[in-house]
């Protein structure tokens, strides 16, 4: 059994997509990071970077539990483990980690810095905005480009695609990608998959039901209690 400690950001859905497409069992644990129950001590000893998603395979590949953090890790022991939409030949591998990880070190702190400053940057903050917003763009003309010549990102659908495809929701809700054509034609079609669709309707309700950013969550999520030491 797979136990998933996550909440439904676009880290977090990432790992349900993949749960629901390779068809493991799991079980969902939520984690609440306006309330900060990601700085928990029992949440701490198997993400120690206070973040999800994380992960417990009780049944880990000698037979023993397995603990991971990292959603990037975490695609690729599902796909590993499921032997699924993460090629088995070497060549197929490195087709798909290299789009795996510009969303890890490109795609997911750009984007989320960019959604970060638009939503809660105070006056004053043009410099931080004009910077992540020419990134954003940026990476977007590197996807179209890539998308205008395959149809996925490593030509086959694939944990690439998945990691990728939670961070460009928000953008598609606000009319962006439409200067993006193969970037939209690409987010429609894994929109479509009936897996996905089930993956995003995951604590979609639990976190619907959590009151509007109050101070205290704020705080948590941006202020002090973020840096403090563990």
């Amino acid at each position: 059994m797979l136990d998933v400690y996550n909440w439904p950001t676009s880290n977090g859905r990432k790992i349900f997509i993949m749960l629901e497409e390779c068809g493991l069992p799991y079980k969902v644990h939520p984690v609440s990071i306006r309330k900060g129950e990601q700085f928990k001590p029992e949440f701490l000893k198997f993400s120690p970077n206070n973040k999800i998603p994380a992960l417990i395979d009780s049944d880990g590949p000698d037979g023993k539990p397995l603990s991971l953090f990292e959603s990037g890790a975490i695609l690729m022991y599902l796909g590993q483990k499921s032997g699924k939409f993460f090629p088995k030949d070497m060549r197929g591998q490195y087709e798909v980690l290299p789009w795996l990880f510009m969303q890890v070190g490109h795609v997911g702190p750009m984007f989320g810095q960019a959604h970060h400053f638009h939503g809660n940057a105070p006056p004053g903050s043009d410099y931080a905005l004009q910077r992540f917003d020419n990134e954003q763009k940026r990476i977007y003309n590197v996807l179209d480009k890539r998308l205008g010549e395959v149809d996925y990102l490593a030509g086959s659908y694939s944990i690439a695609d998945m990691a990728v495809f939670p961070w460009t929701q928000a953008d598609e809700k606000s009319g962006m990608l439409k200067a993006y054509p193969n970037v939209k034609r690409w987010f429609d079609a894994i929109l479509a998959r009936p897996a996905v669709q089930k993956a995003l309707t995951i604590l979609a309700a639990e976190r619907a039901a959590q009151p509007e950013m109050t101070p205290e969550a704020r705080e948590i999520m941006f202020g002090s209690k973020q840096y403090e030491r563990r």
